[in-house]
Order: C-alpha cells, then structure tokens, then sequence
C-alpha cells in the first residue's frame, strides 16, 4: 500500500496533469477535476482499486465509471500517473486526433462507457455490479467491485434514485459510490450545497451504507474513510465527501464562474506554484486483482433448444418471450432485464425457466436501459423490455449507450463488440382499447435517430422469434418492436430471416419465381405495398381483395427496416406503377421516411397516423387512421372496395 507522504506526491502530479492539459488544450473542466483529486488518488493508488492496467480486459478487475464525465481530465491524469497513458499523450486532451475527448469514450481502453450527460453513471455502475455478482455466483471468487464518481450537480438527476433503490433492493455490496459534493454547479451553488448530512439521509433512506468524509480534499481523512469496512450486512456503499471546486489553486478554489473554463497560460505560473513541486520519480502503483480470470471465463455447453409455434396465430410479443427463454436456456450471458410489464412482454418466460437470468427493473426505464448497458460491459447480452411508448422517456440513455457499445461498423475495425438488445411491445395504435397515451407512434423514429441501430419489426410469430435469436449475436443497439395482438403465421419454421432482407408476396394470379420476376423487363404491377406488423396483415388481405379485380400487387414485408433492403426494393420499385407505404407509426421518421431515405423512390403514397388516436377496437382505429385494407383498396378507384 502506498504511504501516506507518497499519496500526497502522487496527489500533486494527479493536479499538475489536470491544469497543463486543459491549459493547452484551452478548456476542460479543471475545477470539477481538481475537487476529486484526493478522493480518486486514494483509491486508485492507497490499495483499493484492484485493476491489472496491462489487461484490461481481465474479467477480476474492479470497474471505475466516471458519471461526472466533465471531470475526464481527472481519469487521463490519473492513468499518466499510473504510467498507462504519456504525458506527451496528455497534452493532447481535446485535439481532434487524440484518443482524449472532452469527455471520456471507450477508445481508451480504460474506459468502458462513454459519459457526460449526467445522472447516468450510478444506472451503469449497478448493471456491472450486479452482472459481477452473477459472474462469480457458483465460484469460490469474491465479486470485483464496482466504483462510480458522482457529481453532486448532477445528483438532482431522478435516475440516481431509481439506481439507488434497486442497487439497495439487490444488495449490491459491491457497488461504491463517491459523490462529490463540491458546492458549486455550473451557474452557482447546487440544490445542497455542503448539506452533506441530507445527502446522507437521503442515500440511506435506499438501504445504503453510507460514509462522510468531512474534508475530502485532506489525503488522510479520505484514507481512513476507505479503511472502514465498506460491505456491511450486504448494502451499497456510498462515500459523501465534502470538497471544493478547483481545490489546490488558490484563484479557483470554491469560487464561482470557473466551471468550464481552463487556467489561462497568464495564470498557469501562478496555479502551478499552488500545486507545488512534482516529484516526476514517483509512480503510482494499482495493486491487482487477485489470480483466478480463467476459472470465471469458463462456460458450459448447452444443448440447443427451439420451442416449436405451432397454431394459426399468435402475437410477436409472446413469441418474442419464447425466443428469450430459449436463448436463456442455451447461453447464461443472456439476461432479460424487464421494467414491470413481463406479464405483457412475455419477458417473463425467461423468469420461471431460469430466474438467475432476469431482473426486474420495475417502472423506471432509464435506470433499466443504464444496467442493460453496463451489463453488456461485463460481458452479457442484455433485452431490455417494456411497453414501447415507455423506452421514449429513456431515449438519452439509448443515445448515451450507442457510444459504448461496438456496432457491427465498429466491430470491423478491431474494435471489442458488445451488444444492448432493447424490446418494445405494444406498439402503435392496434394496441387498441388503451388509449394514445400507452400507444408507441414515435419509436421507429427515436431509434432511427440513433447513427448504427438496428431496427426490427416482424409481423408474424415465426419472424419474431427468429429475429429475437439473430439480435443476440448481432453487435450494437438492437431494436426490436413487437405488437399486442394475435396476428396469422404467415412463414415457416425454416424459414431464414437476415438482418437486413425483407420478404416478397406475390399476387396469387402474377409471377411466383423471384429471380424471373426482377429479371423480366416486360413483367409489371400495379402496385408495391411496403409494410411492416400488424399493417402487413392488413396489406395482405388489400392484395387478395385487389387481386380478385384483376389488379396484380407485390407485398413486402419490411421485417428489417434498418438496415433496409434498398437494393431489392429499388429493383421491385422499377417493376410497379404505383408504391404505397402503409404502417402504424407517425408520418415523422417511420419506414416512409426510410423508404425515402434509402432508396430511389421521389414519390409514393404514405397511409400512416396522422390523427390523434383514441380509445377504440383495433379494427376501429386501422379504420379511422385509414391504415387498414379498406384504405389500401380505396387507392386503386371507389368501385374496387364496394
């Protein structure tokens, strides 16, 4: 363990490293670094932080998650103290061609989550705990342990206590959280201020330990805080520190108006005369974890299983909850994380098959998707579910997580992957009865928004359930949007579903051979009807209804509408008079606009939500969204649907 004096060395050079680089680089957040100095150099280096910096990969090390991610000029310090980044590498901090960002991303390799939009990290941080936890469950290996930097701003962010109480209802004894408390946000004092003992109240109200640290900005008192027991009676443990902004520069210390803002190269002389002769000799040391990373990489092989559908229909949803149990069954990295709607879901069969492999998040989405993702981080592949509509309220951390988790894009450079699987039931208006306020007509959108998603929508049981299994494997943010009603089979169980394809249905009475039909520039159609779910059934029964009048369709079924078939749409779209898009999502950012998007069509018809929808029968609201076949059918002339 490092002594004392040497701390107080190593606290210097930490300080040092925080003022010249974002001196140089000419902003930062050296004052919210600085208040963190003496509590984050105890830990990494007094001998409780248990990290191998030469593998950082190596499943036994402990997790740092920097929540205040504003203060990475504090992480990169830190690690040029412990000899894993140069300082020539430090002075780079912000340049367009250095690894380090304004905030810290996971293109360090010290870095697991990327952070800065704050109140997120605690949600991640319990996800890795927790997922430790499960890691070492049947080994005689005590779990690593989890340690998450928190800001004392943004601890008014609601997700922290949805994170604090369900880290304190499963007992997270492994998970250490250090708030912050400087006083001092962006633009004056916090909600708090230095009201440590409310802090204290609040924390422990959640079923936490808790422990102040009066002066956290004194090596020694910060020390013997971390000399304490931390796991008692099976609780999280929170450490509150007392500390000043800008601590250790006389100018800056606990004044206001300094957030944001770098040392100008008129003042540095003077800050780095506050700081004091650094000793460049001395290194700090990371004790590392203890042997034992193969025994927890060990898996066993498990028989595959494939639950057969059988009968005429069944909803996406409840084929989805069958798909999840038997990946489940097959592959313990699986885990289904769901926020109190599993009985609807259907995430529930994963409970009552293998109930070490679901969490239950109850109504707190954000607090949900942050675990989802730190559990990806520790090597599980996570299905975050609950009714779509609700993920929209988590968004931030959906756009947070598409920079931590490696896409397929990313994967191909080299990059490790990971994968955070996100499942949205009860989507659009055929929900039906409900009302508009439990109806997802946004979501396609929001996650369209995000750069390398993957979207899915399948319209039968068959195509739910497989699609379900390829989401598994597949690296980066997945999405997956199911619907409440029965809907017909419409594939068989052999059938093969590509991430990326779409299926081709055919007037009974028009040309059957795929390959012909695309090939044969004499062969038309009156119309491509492109759709997706429960709108698919609906353009299904428009074609046999057209059909009867001679009018010859080709229905798609977009079941992959990102990434989208362009090229076999665009190859369909030549051989048609007329295209039509027909789904149960807002005109704004749905598949029309993909289609838009992605292919070469300028024009087409677009049959989609534009009314504010009601309560009402799902045969009712089709009808009145004009989304249904009666709609489809009325495009061609009044006298076809008579």
């Amino acid at each position: 363990m490092t002594s004392l004096p040497d701390l107080k060395k190593l606290a210097q050079r930490v300080r040092h490293g925080i003022v010249t680089a974002t001196t140089e680089a000419g902003s930062g957040h050296p004052s919210s670094s600085l208040s963190a100095v003496e509590l984050t150099t105890v830990l990494f280096f007094g001998g409780f932080f248990k990290q191998d910096i030469l593998n950082f990969h190596n499943p036994l090390n402990d997790k740092f998650v920097l929540s205040k991610g504003h203060a990475a000029p504090l992480l990169y310090s830190l690690y040029e103290t412990a000899g894993v980044l140069a300082q020539k590498e430090l002075l780079t901090l912000r340049k367009f061609d250095s690894r380090l960002q304004g905030h810290p991303t996971p293109e360090v390799p010290f870095v697991d989550v990327t952070t800065g939009s704050l109140g997120q990290g605690l949600s991640v941080g319990a996800g890795m705990a927790m997922g430790l936890k499960l890691k070492v469950k049947s080994l005689k290996l005590k779990a690593p342990n989890v340690f998450v930097l928190l800001g004392d701003s943004e601890f008014a962010e609601g997700q922290n206590y949805e994170a604090l109480q369900l880290a304190g209802h499963y007992k997270l004894d492994n998970l250490i959280a250090i708030l912050d408390v400087n006083r001092l946000g962006q633009r004056g004092e916090t909600q708090l201020g230095w009201d440590t003992a409310t802090y204290k109240k609040r924390v422990e109200a959640f079923g936490w330990n808790v422990i102040l640290i009066e002066n956290g900005n004194d090596i020694e008192q910060v020390q013997q805080a971390f000399n304490q027991p931390l796991a008692t009676n099976h609780q999280p443990i929170m450490i509150i520190a007392r500390t000043k902004k800008g601590a250790g520069v006389s100018f800056m210390e606990d004044k206001d108006n300094w957030h944001g803002k770098a040392i100008p190269k008129s003042q540095l002389e003077q800050a780095l005369k506050d700081i004091g002769e650094i000793d460049f000799s001395i290194k700090g040391m990371v004790e590392k974890p203890e042997e034992g990373q193969s025994q927890l990489n060990q898996s066993k092989s498990v028989e595959s299983v494939h639950t057969d559908l059988t009968g005429s229909t069944m909803s996406t949803r409840e084929a989805y909850g069958f798909a999840l149990a038997d990946l489940a069954k097959q592959n313990k990295n699986i885990i289904a994380l769901d926020a109190e709607t599993s009985n609807s879901t259907y995430a529930e069969f994963v409970k009552k098959v293998t109930p070490t492999q679901f969490i239950e998040c109850f109504i707190a989405e954000q607090n949900m998707v942050g675990m989802a993702l730190g559990l990806s981080k520790v090597g599980f592949i996570p299905f975050a579910s609950s009714f779509a509509a609700f993920l929209s309220r988590a968004f931030d951390q959906i756009r947070m997580a598409q920079y931590s988790v490696k896409s397929v894009e990313s994967v191909r450079t080299g990059l490790t992957s990971s994968t955070l699987n996100i499942v949205g039931s009860h989507a659009g208006c055929s929900i039906g009865v409900d009302g508009a306020s439990q109806m997802a007509l946004e979501d396609i959108a929001m996650m369209r928004g995000i750069r390398e998603s993957t979207i899915l929508y399948p319209s039968d049981a068959i195509s739910a359930y497989i699609l379900t299994q390829e989401m598994a494997s597949r690296p980066g943010i997945n999405y997956l949007r199911t619907t409440r009603e029965k809907t017909p089979i419409l594939y068989s169980q052999d059938e093969q579903f590509p991430i990326g394809g779409c299926k081709i249905h055919y007037s009974q009475l028009g040309p059957q051979d795929t390959t012909h039909m695309l090939q044969a520039s004499s062969c038309t159609f009156q119309a491509l009807i492109i759709s997706a779910g429960i709108t698919l059934h609906e353009a299904l029964k428009a074609q046999k209804i057209l059909e009867e009048k001679q009018i010859h369709t080709i229905v798609v079924d977009l079941y992959s509408i990102k990434p989208l078939n362009s090229i076999s749409i665009n190859r369909l779209v030549k051989k048609a008079k007329q295209v039509i898009v027909v789904e149960d999502h807002y005109e704004a950012g749905g598949i029309g606009e993909a289609i838009r998007t992605d292919t070469a069509i300028s024009k087409f018809t677009h049959l989609c939500v534009r009314k504010e929808p009601r309560s009402g029968t799902l045969e009712e609201l089709l009808r009145y969204e004009e989304i249904d076949a009666e709609a489809i059918v009325q495009l061609f002339s009044p006298s076809v649907s008579e």
